[in-house]
């Protein structure tokens, strides 16, 4: 018998940093590479586990770190390269062997499916708001890893990396793990299957020293999937706009002024099992509509859960099955990427939050394309809190043993 599926639900920023203060010390310790703008870090928190000390070197992204870090995380923004395991293992006062989680997600668009490949392998390109070679970032993070040797370790990185001619790298990449003194398995994860209401299969790295006698433990696929429609379940509710960016074809009715401040009022009956009407306001970017380029007229000849023909990457979801891949670009609307089922628009941040698996209440700052794209960019925290848990009770052993 399949379990009934619960309201979809990430908890709160607000409900995570609560645990970390009752539970301080006892929370198995974290260091974070290549962090972005902390979802995998919140992943870890939520599993039960401290963030010590995280690295990220785009600035936009460390700004949105910040805001969300725990007060005891000590943020790096120094270029990786630079990095000395010796320095991490100052900073947060333990010794080589002492961490109990080495986490990282080196840049991964030179392995992805989508653009070029290995045209740019060992090339400067743009990434984000900064220019840097990404394809020899790994073996940074190998590098680290040898030096700190922390019980376990997890690394992230795009399905592309096991495709095609990128597969060299990744059987270099293993090897080299190994070599560290590792128990290593890397698997794909999809994680709608985890409780992310979008179809996202990312690569996952995970190791456990030799020395501890165990084995990498795999979350298990929830018997369910969240929808688009569970994760917004207003969204074929809206009732006013206030903004006048949506045409009168696209509103639920023709209450659309022109407003300078766009907002979205709606009534949603029943939500979380409540039978009383419940009102959500939020923000919807002027950023996010479609209706002025092509990509919005192409739009509108597709149906739920259709893709273009003419631009391969638009995809108008399905309110009944979770939503396409989110990428980095997304945000510029103008591009053709995941849109907004009902509308002819994008996602607006906050829709986008939940899509990806972040809290309500986690900030992003900067301009909308560059909050889609930390998002886009980002380890859902579901995904990270549920590898993580498995985690949990053997770097507990170890702590034990060890004391």
């Amino acid at each position: 018998m399949i379990p009934e599926k619960p309201p979809y639900r990430v908890p709160s920023l607000e409900e995570t940093r609560a645990l970390e203060d009752a539970e301080g010390a006892a929370r198995p310790a974290v260091v974070s590479t290549f962090s972005g703008c902390g979802g995998s870090c919140l992943g870890y928190r939520m599993a039960g586990f401290r963030v010590l000390w995280a690295n990220e070197f785009v600035p936009a992204a460390q700004d949105s770190y910040r805001e969300n870090a725990s007060p005891r995380t000590v943020l790096s923004t120094r270029d990786i390269r630079s990095v000395m395991p010796e320095e991490i293992l100052a900073a947060v006062g333990l010794q080589a062997g002492d961490l109990d989680l080495f986490d990282g997600s080196p840049p991964c668009a030179s392995f992805s499916t989508a653009g070029k490949r290995e045209k740019g392998w060992g090339k400067v390109k743009a990434y984000s708001d900064s220019a840097q070679r990404s394809d020899d970032l790994f073996f940074e993070y190998v590098r680290l890893l040898r030096g700190l040797q922390p019980k376990t370790f997890l690394a992230e990185n795009v399905s592309g990396l096991v495709k095609g001619t990128a597969k060299g790298y990744f059987l270099e990449i293993l090897r080299e793990l190994k070599a560290c003194g590792y128990r290593v398995e890397a698997k794909l994860l999809d994680a709608s299957w985890l409780g992310v209401p979008q179809s996202r299969v990312r690569l996952i790295f995970q190791g456990v020293r030799e020395d501890l006698g165990a084995t990498p433990v795999w979350p298990k696929p929830l018997p369910y999937r969240y929808s688009v429609k569970d994760a917004l379940p207003w969204v074929d509710r809206a009732i006013h706009d206030t903004g006048g960016n949506s045409p009168n074809r696209w509103a639920a009715n023709e209450d659309v002024t022109g407003k300078p401040c766009p907002t979205i009022t709606t009534g949603v009956n029943g939500v979380n099992g409540v039978n009383a009407c419940h009102y959500k306001v939020f923000t919807v970017e002027a950023d996010a509509w479609m209706t002025r380029h092509a990509t919005g007229r192409e739009w509108e000849k597709l149906k739920a859960g259709g893709q273009s023909e003419k631009y391969f990457q638009l995809v108008r979801p399905s309110l009944e099955s979770p939503a396409p891949t989110v990428t980095a670009a997304g945000g510029n609307a103008g591009l053709a990427s995941v849109t907004h089922p009902t509308e002819c628009r994008k996602f607006s941040i906050a829709e986008l939050r939940r899509i990806c698996g972040f809290p309500d209440d986690f900030v992003l700052t900067g301009s909308y394309q560059q909050q889609w794209e930390r998002l886009g960019r980002a380890v859902p925290p579901p995904v990270s809190a549920a590898v993580a848990r498995g985690l949990l009770p053997i770097v507990q052993a170890a702590r034990k043993d060890a004391t």
